[in-house]
């Protein structure tokens, strides 16, 4: 038996075996989600007799588009004055810097207590500025909100009553809404992966006592959580993630409310996405670097260390389904030429069923988020979903790859478009037409010789995989070309 298709056959085998065991984690997320569900949320607590001080931090950077729109939904807030103020935790170097000044001296004459916080440097990045912010205040409860939010006026008064009834709660994390899931293709899609996360996984964990994570904004901490836990570090790009785990091993519980929800902005062009993307996977993996060794040594029950692996090592599942991309057209040769395999890759089909777990985790999500659609939508938009979702593969393993190897990277905000109309908009630019562009759009010509090899050995078994990987890595190719215009 020749020792090359051997080992493509091996590795190939072993990137199935764990696609299966990411799918079972995440059909396992989605039982304790619908048991959740079945159950019902507890009911929400009595209103205090004596609301506590709240800190809202609104920390921005080059964010004109929507400056102005956050702060007026945060001055909004339906919350005694003398228990709330807010800080406008302003790192831009542009004219976002006079348009929240404006409208924090607008808000400071009504008598709203607002302050537009500004340092020398972006030291720290984002977890810099809220650390920065901490400072000297002393108020209870703190509420972060990302510039792309729009918080609903009682978003306050629905989460801080949660606290109260036990001090050991250190977060109360909300469901993200999407202001503009109906913008385009890309935002739907990126719409029916989040609604996923919120809607099945941090439910699931809730639900099973699990560690969840604070997801970086729409929520809200109890000051004593984050100095317990050792505040802000900045050692990685997912400060969220990462202080989320150091307060949960200090022994903090985290709660979770998927419905309260925060309003959010989905980025419309795909540099934006990359850069969120990359953020999100590389600090995960920045994360679980830090923190894996910490929970295995950790005195927290064995189910909930075997869950925050899966949890932490999520983001590497985009390293596997890159490296079966690769060898999957090589295979469609073995498969034609070393008919000793046969048995193998008939075997080999029967772990394709891993991907089963997937369409009933995102279906659960997507009838839960919209329960009025039609069922014959989902297996199409789920379809399209997996295809773009392989094709950012690439962009996402190099991430994850960077992660575990500590290479420091600068921390790269998602711009946000706003609502006012392209006229109004300005074009943030996390980047060009680069050499990750430029190789993806080979990788997807790479796939579609895959297809027209399956297609000319008379061996469809390869055909669906091969098919999703060339329309994603298209597609992810050709968005990124036209929004760089």
């Amino acid at each position: 038996m020749a020792v090359l298709p051997t080992l493509l056959v091996v590795l190939y085998g072993l990137c199935l075996l764990f696609i299966l065991g990411f799918s079972l984690g995440q059909w396992q997320l989605t039982r304790l989600a619908r048991r959740a569900y079945k159950q019902g949320l507890p009911p929400a607590p009595p209103i205090p007799p004596a609301w506590p001080t709240v800190l809202v931090q609104l920390p921005l950077y080059n964010e004109q588009n929507v400056v102005e729109r956050v702060i007026d939904a945060c001055a909004a807030l339906d919350y005694p004055a003398d228990r709330l103020h807010i800080q406008v935790l302003d790192d831009s170097n542009d004219a976002t810097v006079a348009l929240a000044a404006a409208r924090v001296a607008h808000h400071a004459a009504r008598g709203l207590s607002i302050s537009h916080v500004r340092r020398t440097d972006r030291q720290g990045f984002k977890a810099g500025a809220l650390r920065f912010g901490l400072e000297g205040n002393t108020d209870e409860y703190v509420a972060i909100f990302d510039a792309d939010f729009v918080p609903e006026a009682d978003f306050l008064k629905r989460t801080i009553p949660y606290f109260l009834p036990d001090e050991k709660i250190g977060v109360v994390q909300t469901r993200w809404g999407h202001l503009n899931e109906d913008e385009d293709l890309l935002t739907r899609l990126q719409a029916f992966g989040l609604n996923a996360h919120f809607l099945i996984e941090q439910v699931g964990r809730t639900f099973a006592g699990f560690f969840i994570n604070f997801n970086g904004t729409g929520g809200v901490w109890r000051r004593a959580c984050i100095d317990d836990a050792g505040g802000w570090h900045t050692d990685t790009l997912t400060e969220d993630l990462d202080l989320s785990y150091r307060a949960q091993l200090r022994g903090w519980h985290f709660l979770y409310r998927p419905d309260i929800v925060a309003p959010a902005e989905l980025p419309a062009v795909m540099d934006a996405l990359k850069s969120q993307q990359f953020r999100w996977t590389k600090g995960a993996a920045e994360t679980a670097r830090k923190h894996l060794g910490q929970m295995w040594r950790s005195s927290q029950p064995l189910a909930v260390k075997l869950q925050a692996t899966f949890h932490l090592l999520n983001s590497s599942v985009y390293i596997v389904i890159m490296l079966m991309a690769l060898l999957s057209v090589p295979l469609v040769f073995v498969r034609a030429q070393y008919h000793e395999f046969k048995v193998v890759f008939r075997l080999a089909s029967v772990f394709l069923l891993g991907f089963a777990p997937l369409v009933y985790y995102y279906y659960t999500a997507w009838r839960l988020a919209h329960p009025r659609k039609s069922m014959w939508r989902y297996p199409g938009f789920f379809l399209l979903f997996l295809s773009v979702s392989m094709g950012l593969a690439l962009h996402n393993a190099r991430a994850v790859i960077l992660g575990w190897l500590g290479q420091r990277t600068p921390f790269v905000r998602t711009p946000k478009a706003g609502t006012g109309g392209p006229a109004k908009r300005r074009r943030y630019r996390t980047g060009g037409v680069g050499a990750l562009v430029l190789l993806e759009g080979v990788l997807a010509c790479y796939f579609a010789f895959g297809l027209v090899a399956g297609i000319y050995f008379n061996d469809f078994g390869l055909l669906p995989f091969h098919t999703l990987l060339t329309i994603g890595f298209g597609a992810i190719c050709y968005y990124s070309v036209r929004d760089d215009k």
